[in-house]
C-alpha cells in the first residue's frame, strides 16, 4: 500500500511540476480478490513503460524520465514489484499527460510481461493499477484492512486520497495549523495517535534536514533504558511508526512526530539511515529541546518544577555535559539531605561547602548521626547526583565539594574526661580482645543520639580492601593470585564506637564479668552493622550467633547431668 500510494504522489508531483493546475488525486477501489489504484499523476508514453516495467526493480532510466528528482517518494519499477508479495497478477493503464495513447502492461508473478496498446482509451492522462490477490492473500485486500493502511500510510499525504469513496486524508499535518487552534491541533494529534495528552509540545524544525515536527514532552516517568522511537514521515509519506536514532539518547522524556525531506530511508525504507545528515540533525533537535528546558526554568518556574518531578533523570543526564543544564540542575531540582529535601543553591547558601556521600547505604549509616553533630549531608546515591555534585565547581570554582568518609564523623565526636577514660581502660582492653577477630578497633566517644548505643564506621579505603579480599576469597586460583596483588594493608581498621552518652553502654561499662563485656560487646557490634546497612560477612555472623548463645546460656545455665 505505501508503496503504491508514493508511486501515485510521485506521478502527480511530476505532473505538476509541469501544469501547476493539474489535479491531485489519488483513488482506491476494493473488491474481492481485487485492488484498484487511480491517480492523476504524469502518466506514461508506450517508451516509457518499456524502459521502466519491462526492466523492473532496476531505476538506471529514472533520469530520463524525471522521477529521480529529491522531490519524489520512491522508485517507480521497485514500488511496484512489491505488488507481488500479495498479488499474482499486476495490470497497468496508463495515459501520458503530454499526449498519446493509453497503453497496458500486465505482469505476472513468475517474471512473464506484456505490453500493448490498450483496447479502451482512458479518459484522463494518469495510471492506473490493479493487482489480482495471490491465493491466501484476500485477507489483505479487504475493505477495512486496505482503509486501515491508506490512513496509516497516507493520512498527512499533500494529495487528496479515498478508498470507496471515504477520504483517509487529514486536512494537513497537526503543525500545519495557525493562531489559537494549532496548540488544540497538536495536543489532539497525541492523544488521537500516540494515546496520551502530552506534558507540553516542543516544535522542532530542521532546515538543513528538510524537516519540521513537533516533540511531545511525556506526562508520566520514562525509562532511561527503554528504546526511544518516533513517528517519522517522509514527504508526508509515513515511512515508520517507531524510528530510532533521531534525538540524543539523554531525550527520553519525549517522542516525536516529524516530517522529513533529506533524510534518507535505509533499504527497506522502514528507518533512518544513519549518516551525518542524521548525526547533525540529533544535535540540533537536542539543542532545541535543551533551549526549551532553560526557558522554561526562565519564565515558568513552577511549570519546570513540575517537569522534573517526572523527568529528572533525563535532566540530570543531560547536565552531565552541559553547564547551562547544569545551572538549571543546581537551581531548580531538589535534592534528598539529612536536614530535608533542597535544592543544591539552597544547600550553599545555608551550609557552605557541599558535604555529600556517594551511596544511600552510606547515607542511610550516617544521616541521622552527622544531623545530630550538626553536619548536613546529600545523598548522592541516587542516578547521577555524584557526578552533578562534582561538577559544580565548572559553574563557579568558589563553590567547594567534598566527599564524606564516614571516619570524619569521630572527629566530630566529644572525647570523654580523662578520669572517665582511666576508668574504662579495663573494658576498652576486653572488648578490643573480643573484635580483634573480626579486624574492628573499639573507641568510647560521647556524641548525640544519645539512642544510638554505637556506629561501625569504616573509611573507604578499608572498605576497599575488604571488599577486595571478600571477592579473592570467592575467585578461582588465578584470579585470586592477581586480586593479591593488588590488596595493600589498610592504614586505618574498622572502628566500632561506642556512645558514652547511651544508657545501655553505660550499663555495659560497669560490669565486671569480662565474659559478659565479651559477650555484650559482639552484640552491639552485630547491631551496629544491621542499623548501618553494612554487609554481614560470615565471621561476622558467627561472631553474633556466639553472643546471642553465650546470652541465653548466661540467663539460663546448662543444667548438669
Amino acid at each position: 500500500m505505501r508503496e503504491l500510494l508514493q508511486n501515485a504522489v510521485d506521478a502527480i508531483t511530476a505532473r505538476r511540476s509541469v501544469d501547476p493546475d493539474a489535479p491531485g488525486a489519488i483513488s482506491i477501489e476494493t473488491g474481492p480478490g481485487r485492488l484498484v489504484v487511480h491517480d492523476s499523476g504524469v502518466g506514461l508514453t508506450e517508451p516509457q513503460v518499456h524502459e521502466l516495467l519491462a526492466t523492473i526493480g532496476r531505476s538506471s532510466k529514472r533520469d530520463e524520465i524525471g522521477f529521480a528528482r529529491g522531490e519524489f517518494l520512491g522508485q517507480f519499477g521497485i514500488g511496484l514489484l512489491s505488488a507481488f508479495l500479495v498479488a499474482d497478477e499486476v495490470k497497468v493503464v496508463t495515459r501520458p499527460a503530454a499526449g498519446g495513447p493509453t497503453t497496458e502492461w500486465i505482469g505476472y508473478a513468475d517474471g512473464r510481461y506484456r505490453v500493448a496498446v490498450a483496447t479502451s482509451e482512458r479518459a484522463e492522462p494518469g495510471t492506473t493499477v490493479t493487482l489480482a490477490a495471490r491465493r491466501g492473500a484476500e485477507q489483505w485486500f479487504e475493505a477495512p484492512t486496505v482503509v486501515e493502511l491508506a490512513r496509516l500510510f497516507g493520512a498527512l499525504l499533500p494529495y487528496e486520497v479515498r478508498v470507496d469513496g471515504d477520504r483517509v486524508t487529514s486536512d494537513g499535518a497537526p503543525w500545519d495549523g495557525t493562531g489559537a487552534d494549532r496548540r488544540a491541533a497538536l495536543v489532539g494529534y497525541a492523544q488521537d495517535m500516540l494515546g496520551f495528552t502530552p506534558f507540553d509540545v516542543v516544535e522542532l524544525k530542521s532546515p538543513e534536514a528538510g524537516l519540521i515536527g513537533v516533540a511531545y514532552v511525556l506526562p508520566f516517568p520514562a525509562n532511561p533504558a527503554e528504546r526511544v522511537t518516533h513517528r517519522v514521515y517522509l514527504k508526508r509519506m509515513l515511512l515508520a511508526e517507531n524510528a530510532e536514532g533521531l534525538l540524543p539518547d539523554w531525550a527520553f522524556f519525549v517522542r516525536c512526530v516529524v516530517d522529513t525531506s533529506q533524510l534518507r530511508p535505509t533499504a527497506n525504507r522502514e528507518a533512518l539511515y544513519d549518516d551525518d545528515l542524521l548525526e547533525s540533525t540529533r544535535e540540533a533537535l537536542g539543542a532545541q529541546l535543551r533551549g526549551w528546558l532553560v526557558r522554561l526554568g526562565t519564565t515558568a518556574p513552577r511549570r519546570l518544577a513540575d517537569f522534573l518531578a517526572i523527568h529528572h533523570l533525563g535532566v540530570k543526564a543531560l547536565a552531565l555535559h552541559d553547564d547551562e543544564l547544569l545551572h538549571l540542575v543546581d537551581r531548580w531540582l531538589p535534592v534528598e539531605t539529612n536536614v530535608g529535601r533542597m535544592t543544591l543553591a539552597e544547600y550553599r547558601e545555608r551550609y557552605g561547602e557541599i558535604r555529600y556521600v556517594a551511596s544511600t547505604e552510606e547515607f542511610r549509616q550516617l544521616a541521622a548521626v552527622a544531623a545530630a553533630q550538626d553536619l548536613a549531608i546529600v545523598n548522592g546515591g541516587y542516578t547521577y547526583d555524584s557526578e552533578i555534585i562534582e561538577r559544580l565547581p565548572r559553574l563557579d570554582p568558589n563553590i567547594e565539594v567534598a566527599r564524606l568518609d564516614p571516619t570524619e564523623l569521630a572527629t566530630r565526636f566529644d572525647t570523654l574526661d580523662p578520669g572517665d577514660e582511666l576508668a574504662l581502660r579495663g573494658f576498652l582492653s576486653i572488648a578490643q580482645q573480643a573484635l580483634d577477630p573480626v579486624g574492628c578497633e573499639v573507641t568510647v566517644r560521647a556524641f548525640d543520639p544519645p539512642s544510638l548505643p554505637a556506629m561501625y564506621l569504616v573509611d573507604r579505603s578499608a572498605a576497599f580492601a575488604a571488599e577486595l579480599r571478600a571477592t579473592r576469597d570467592r575467585a578461582d586460583a588465578l584470579w585470586s593470585q592477581v586480586l593479591g596483588a593488588l590488596d595493600q594493608p589498610a592504614d586505618t581498621r574498622p572502628q566500632l564506637v561506642l556512645n558514652h552518652r547511651s544508657p545501655l553502654v553505660r550499663r555495659m561499662t560497669t560490669l565486671d564479668h569480662p565474659q559478659l563485656i565479651t559477650l555484650a560487646v559482639e552484640g552491639l557490634y552485630g547491631q551496629a552493622l544491621l542499623l548501618g546497612y553494612h554487609p554481614i560477612r560470615p565471621a561476622d555472623a558467627a561472631l553474633l550467633n556466639r553472643s546471642f548463645l553465650g546470652l541465653i546460656d548466661q540467663a539460663v545455665p546448662e543444667e548438669k547431668a
